[in-house]
């Protein structure tokens, strides 16, 4: 399968695998409990795999320091006036101290992984280190995984090939809140105009993200 570059040299770019969208007992805007149990099982699965051959995993996780920079967005603010959207509670989600602006335990590896918290839209390159941390690191090739498909992830893979990345989608590691026709959806506008979409076991068997090395992360 060709990815564009000669040479790959991949991470993981795990989007908002937290507690205020995976644990139901504190998640402000929550996906169902079936979609995060599977979403941290396959995620738990893809970072298994992707420690045991060094490719770093850096973790986008949402923070706000407080509603106000929340509010300016003005869409942001009609899904707040809206009961019956989905995300309705964005004004109180992943606000800094908050239970949910932590990574689930069972995918962050505090030895090994990198985290990102300052992201706070949809791109996560905005207002963040991101890039500078890959291209310091040599990363050419993004393994994206995450929550929601049909915002953040889909967002970031807009951004990450203008910004000439390889980008590939881990399918079974995606999922999002708002619906299976809309998670379909992002999944199709990446795969036809933005990156590969392909699931872990298909990345694991194309052995051609070979170790790199203590300088990866």
């Amino acid at each position: 399968m060709n990815f564009g570059v000669d040479h790959p040299k991949a991470a993981v770019i795990a989007i908002d695998l937290h507690r205020g969208h995976l644990d139901m007992d504190v998640a402000t805007m929550p996906t169902s409990p079936q979609i995060a149990r599977q979403v941290i099982v396959a995620n738990k699965r893809l970072f298994d795999w992707a420690r045991s051959k060094n490719i770093p995993i850096i973790h986008l996780l949402t923070q706000y320091r407080d509603e106000a920079e929340i509010i300016c967005n003005p869409f942001w603010r009609t899904r707040a006036e809206d009961p019956k959207a989905t995300r309705k509670n964005v004004l109180r989600h992943n606000i800094a101290g908050m239970p949910g602006v932590t990574i689930m335990p069972e995918l962050y590896d505090r030895t090994r992984d990198l985290v990102v918290d300052t992201k706070k839209r949809y791109d996560c390159f905005i207002g963040t280190d991101l890039e500078f941390t890959l291209r310091a690191h040599g990363i050419n090739t993004l393994l994206v995984t995450g929550v929601n498909t049909n915002s953040c992830v889909l967002a970031t893979v807009t951004a990450a090939n203008v910004r000439d990345f390889a980008v590939i989608v881990v399918k079974d590691c995606v999922e999002t809140m708002d619906g299976t026709e809309l998670h379909d959806a992002g999944l199709l506008c990446i795969k036809t105009a933005f990156g590969l979409v392909i699931d872990t076991g298909e990345i694991q068997q194309l052995g051609i993200f070979a170790s790199a090395g203590k300088d990866a992360a």
